[in-house]
């Protein structure tokens, strides 16, 4: 079916990859790489994260994730998941680039096993340093506006704020910093972590964010398949709706229909 006028959109670029969906999707926690291969192709994502410390690399260890992964229709975003520190992320970025010939890079730099939430000056330290190897860095980080600004200014190609702490499903908490953030920063801005359901994807789109990355949310639901397809379809409402524009939001009541030649009506 052709695509109407109305109906185009840009791509999302971040940095040298451009990609046509605006959801990315992570391959963690699923019941089996079946699900999760399924689930991808439901999702309609054209990337999907793969935190590399956790993913089987040698061959004669059995089956690896990747074997289940089509590079020749996804992106791989490697995450540096499960990092403490910089230079342990730094590391593991690097093992990454090695392994799966990619210059992108999803950064965390986690402060604490309990809460996970990113360490900033960690963060701002090791995105430093990616940037200055040449990577593209996506950066995980909270979602303090004034920290995305030093973010992107150190050469970041995305801005990624969680919604909520990793897991969650609590949503997004805080629209109103990621409003501010995206009006200070040039680079996408992607909300990361928190997605519980398909609202809080389509809420996370209607603000005017780059895209929505998020895992748990279809890994953990009672049926994986069914709520890649919900996430799919609240991300592409979003965004039709951003891109629409909403009415004014009014105190009282606005007829939408109106009163004029109605008889008994004004004239």
């Amino acid at each position: 079916m052709a695509v109407q006028a109305w109906e185009q959109d840009e791509p999302l670029v971040l940095g040298r990859t451009t990609l046509r969906s605006r959801l990315l999707v992570g391959t963690g926690k699923y019941k089996s790489f079946e699900e999760t291969r399924a689930a991808l192709e439901v999702s309609g994502t054209d990337c999907v994260t793969v935190a590399v410390r956790r993913v089987n690399l040698d061959p004669n260890a059995g089956p690896s994730l990747l074997d289940f992964i089509d590079r020749s229709k996804y992106v791989i975003l490697p995450n540096t998941a499960g990092c403490f520190d910089a230079a342990t992320a730094i590391r593991t970025a690097e093992l990454a680039r090695e392994l799966l010939d990619t210059p992108l890079v999803k950064l965390e730099v986690l402060g604490d096993p309990k809460t996970l939430l990113p360490d900033p000056v960690g963060t701002l330290e090791a995105t430093r340093e990616l940037v200055k190897q040449g990577f593209d860095v996506l950066v995980y980080c909270s979602d303090d506006p004034r920290l995305g600004v030093h973010l992107a200014e150190l050469g970041a190609v995305s801005v990624m704020p969680a919604g909520s702490p990793i897991g969650s499903g609590l949503g997004v908490l805080n629209p109103n910093a990621i409003r501010i953030l995206m009006e200070l920063v040039k680079v996408p801005v992607i909300v990361d972590a928190g997605v519980g359901t398909a609202s809080d994807v389509a809420l996370a789109m209607e603000l005017g964010v780059a895209g929505v990355l998020l895992n748990s949310a279809i890994a953990g639901a009672r049926e994986p398949l069914r709520m890649a397809a919900a996430m799919r379809d609240a991300c592409h409402a979003g965004r039709n709706a951003f891109l629409a524009g909403r009415i004014e939001r009014r105190l009282y009541a606005n007829a939408s229909s109106p009163l004029e030649g109605v008889i008994g009506g004004r004239s």
